[in-house]
């Protein structure tokens, strides 16, 4: 039972479908997915869950249906993410005015409350450090302008007004503000300095990554190379754009991934050599024209701990 049961569903979807033709041969899984609109990481779990049946039958998610056959489909209400308040360890905030709040994220944290995720969250750090921010947006992510992976540390900014909400969301979106992060990839990029023009989209078979497809969304990112070692390489990367997961597909499909990476592809045995159990990148710079005054503002953030480690270890290796 999940932590959002409580004994009966009160809004629970019960849905009877025949499969089309169209269909015929499809996963149990797949075919649930199309007919009904959801992703097809959530129909597989309708049907480990049990709440699916085939012809009155639990199916096993891999197997085929077949035309006029009968999918039922218990659909539990869906979870909705709120805002929990508590300081964050590790978090600093770097500056405040009465528009906008510059922190330093940690690793491990999320930028904003989501489904499924129970784990810290800048938003709740500012509310339990009494930051009153921006109303605008979803209510779990009021004040958002940007967003920074769960696995990624360094600065991230956050509205405070709602007018700094609305010119920062503009800022973003006609690229104007400057994010410059620092990675240490593995290998030799080839050229040195170089842009890579490839576009993203969801991974085909795992909702939780991304990979570069042709019909993916436009993503550019830039890239030079700070240091190069016996194991690894440092970088300074700018983007263009601001996908899900950008410098990390792009790095992956260079073959270059970033040290500690796993799920991208890095080397298990060189993250463990430099100690590493998550991504080398964090955010080093940020810069944009401040929403109110109009003067440029910029901030920089030292490495944290583990990464400034890692790559010590990869210096003395040369």
């Amino acid at each position: 039972m999940s932590d959002t049961d409580h004994g009966q569903e009160p809004h629970q979807e019960h849905r009877v479908i025949s499969v089309p033709e169209g269909l015929a041969g499809e996963r149990v899984d797949t075919a649930l997915a199309r007919l009904l609109g959801l992703s097809r990481t959530r129909a597989s779990e309708l049907v480990a869950d049990g709440l699916v049946l085939l012809d009155g039958q639990v199916p096993q998610k891999s197997e085929r249906v077949e035309p006029g056959a009968m999918l039922e489909a218990t659909i539990p209400a869906p979870r909705t993410a709120t805002v929990v308040a508590e300081v964050v360890e590790g978090m600093s905030i770097v500056f405040q005015d009465d528009d906008i709040v510059v922190v330093d994220k940690p690793v491990g944290v999320a930028a904003h409350p989501s489904v499924g995720w129970e784990g810290p969250t800048v938003v709740g750090h500012l509310a339990g450090a009494g930051v009153r921010i921006s109303t605008s947006g979803a209510p779990e992510r009021q004040g958002i302008v940007q967003r920074l992976d769960v696995g990624t540390s360094g600065l991230m900014t956050i509205a405070k007004s709602e007018r700094a909400y609305t010119v920062l969301k503009q800022a973003f979106r006609d690229r104007t503000v400057e994010k410059t992060y620092h990675a240490l990839v593995q290998g030799h990029p080839d050229p040195h300095t170089g842009t890579i023009d490839a576009p993203i989209a969801r991974h085909p078979r795992h909702d939780f990554k991304f990979t570069v497809r042709a019909d993916g969304r436009p993503s550019i990112t830039h890239y030079d190379t700070l240091e190069a070692h016996r194991f690894a390489s440092l970088l300074t990367i700018k983007l263009e754009t601001g996908r899900t997961h950008q410098i990390r597909v792009h790095m992956s499909a260079l073959h270059h991934p970033c040290v500690g990476d796993l799920q991208y592809g890095a080397d298990p045995t060189l993250a463990a050599r430099v100690g590493l159990d998550r991504q080398w990148l964090h955010a080093k710079h940020l810069g944009f024209v401040h929403p109110t005054t109009g003067e440029r503002v910029d901030f920089e953030s030292p490495y944290p701990a583990d990464l400034a480690q890692a790559l010590d270890v990869v210096r003395s290796a040369d």
